[in-house]
């Protein structure tokens, strides 16, 4: 027997509808690329997105058709969210970061048929439009006077004039939800970037949940500041779970060094934000000397890598703001987990506390997790055991958009990190499996050697790898980016490990550099880093 509720498709538009009908006064605010500061409403966003659709129909594009773009978080980009899917189509969002050769492969791959970009990206456009083959139509995120007169872009035209002539009535299709609504490419995998392809249903699910109390608990109270890249899976979500409950927006635009971001938190009266630990170590960094201090933010998801926890200290402690640390990944639309206490935890210390919070936290509903040996056989929960972690659910993927091959193992995704979960199902990462050491027969997390060098105040940035030894297998050295205008010896930074871990687990050496290479996510990139460092040989 079938329940006799009614059978309504979950569907991205429904949620730009939701905030225009219920949350229209609602504001969105931007700084566009060209430095000024844009503030409309969410009436007004999804009459954009209207037109947007009407646009998208108007250049006969049909159903499940690609519609790419270059963009940074703004307005404009966030209409296009909607007016795409929502009119069936499939936005995919390309990272500007990756390499000119990658960006072209990606398009072809996906077969965009419309590139949509802001201005600040024209030279990359210019440098691969050619070997882009099924792109016919290109659109620049600009007011009509400032599109460039002679841009060598063939059918370019600004995106006001494109939609401008539109109406702004549009009758969203209905379809069935599990029709695919974006697509986003991964940057960590070898090889050529693999697609991820997202469905209305499965959007519509993460927004859900990454709304709830033990998730990101955002609100119509919030004014939610996504550092996080719109480009980079769906900035975490963020732009839908925020039409889905009315929250105030405010987009940075490319302006995202610590200065810039620290000032629009504060103008803005921003009260959430998240980003990668590197936008936030500049924002830090920027505040320090100045003595600046907060004066309406109040939480920050901290994703995209492990947050050292000398950041988490610095935010709860100096700051006042709760740190949400979080773990994901483009396969998984990308939230997994997030680290919330429970009631339990009220009676701990601070101390105790911190240990808590310093993993990347429970799963959220809709999201299983275990973790294997080698031989696929499931490890126990004891907070100790380590193994490899796998995951499945409404928003994980179950195979690449034209992959080749399955790469589920019995229904369950390999997501490459090796973990440890505890009893109360806190999971916390240890490494990514390419990344793990292992000396002497036992393992060593390279996070954890990191999270101790930084926690220095002499070290704005660490990574540690593992280096070839003739007895041990492997052994740890740590690459260090000291701060600016300070400074620590090798052998001062190894004696501050002593007393913070396992002797045999201290790094064999320090090598000092000028920058630690960093992937299209500001993740940090040791694959880059060992091959900088493959002629370094360990001392006697």
């Amino acid at each position: 027997m079938l329940g006799l509720m009614q059978n309504q498709p979950m569907l991205i538009s429904s949620l730009i509808e939701f905030a225009a009908r219920h949350h229209g006064d609602a504001e969105i605010v931007s700084r566009r690329v060209e430095g000024d500061i844009h503030r409309y409403t969410y009436r007004e966003a999804a009459q954009r997105a209207r037109q947007v659709a009407n646009a998208l129909d108007a250049l006969n594009l049909e159903f499940s058709d690609r519609v790419a773009t270059l963009a940074w978080n703004g307005y404009r980009h966030f209409e296009l969210y909607y007016g795409v899917s929502g009119s069936g189509r499939v936005l995919h969002t390309i990272n500007p970061r990756l390499h000119p050769e990658q960006i072209a492969w990606i398009a072809n791959h996906a077969q965009d048929q419309v590139l949509c970009f802001d201005l600040s990206f024209l030279p990359l456009v210019q440098a691969v439009h050619a070997k882009c083959t099924s792109i016919r139509h290109y659109i620049a995120l600009c007011d009509a006077d400032k599109l460039p007169a002679d841009s060598g872009i063939p059918n370019l035209q600004s995106y006001e004039n494109w939609i401008g002539g539109q109406p702004s009535r549009y009758d969203w299709p209905v379809f069935d939800e599990n029709t695919a609504s974006s697509m986003c490419y991964t940057s960590g995998t070898t090889g050529n970037p693999k697609a991820a392809l997202y469905s209305h249903r499965s959007s519509t699910l993460h927004a859900y949940a990454a709304a709830l109390p033990d998730v990101m608990s955002i609100s119509a109270r919030d004014a939610i500041l996504p550092v996080v890249p719109m480009f980079h899976v769906n900035a975490w979500g963020m732009p839908y779970s925020a039409a889905l409950t009315g929250a105030k927006l405010v987009f940075p635009g490319p302006a995202m060094d610590g200065k810039s971001v620290y000032e629009l938190i504060e103008s803005e009266k921003v009260t959430y934000a998240a980003g990668v630990p590197t936008v936030w170590q500049m924002m830090l960094t920027h505040m320090k000397p100045g003595g600046l201090r907060f004066s309406t933010l109040r939480r920050t998801v901290i994703g995209g890598s492990a947050c050292p926890p000398a950041m988490i200290h610095a935010f709860n402690n100096d700051y006042g703001v709760e740190v949400l640390h979080a773990w994901g990944m483009t396969e998984m639309s990308p939230l997994g987990t997030l680290c919330t206490l429970k009631n339990k935890h009220d009676s701990l210390s601070d101390d105790e506390k911190m240990k808590i919070r310093l993993k990347q936290g429970r799963v959220i509903y809709g999201v299983d997790m275990k973790i294997v040996d080698g031989g696929g056989e499931e490890l126990p929960w004891d907070g100790k055991t380590y193994g490899d972690l796998l995951v499945k659910g409404p928003w994980i993927i179950r195979e690449y958009f034209q992959g080749e091959s399955d790469p589920l193992v019995n229904g369950w995704f390999p997501t490459g990190d090796v973990a440890t979960i505890d009893a109360d199902g806190y999971m916390q990462i240890t490494d990514r499996s390419k990344d793990v050491i292992k000396s002497g027969g036992e393992w060593i997390s390279s996070i954890d050697i990191e999270n101790i060098a930084v926690a220095h105040p002499a070290v704005l940035m660490a990574a540690c790898i593992g280096v070839a030894h003739p007895k041990w297998d492997e052994r740890p050295i740590i690459a260090v980016v000291k701060k600016p205008g300070m400074d620590v010896s090798r052998d001062e930074l190894l004696a501050f490990y002593e007393g913070k871990t396992a002797k045999w687990q201290i790094p064999d050496d320090v090598v000092f550099v000028d920058a630690i290479p960093l992937g299209a996510t500001g993740k940090m990139l040791k694959t880059r880093l060992r091959e900088l460092l493959k002629d370094y040989q360990l001392p006697a």
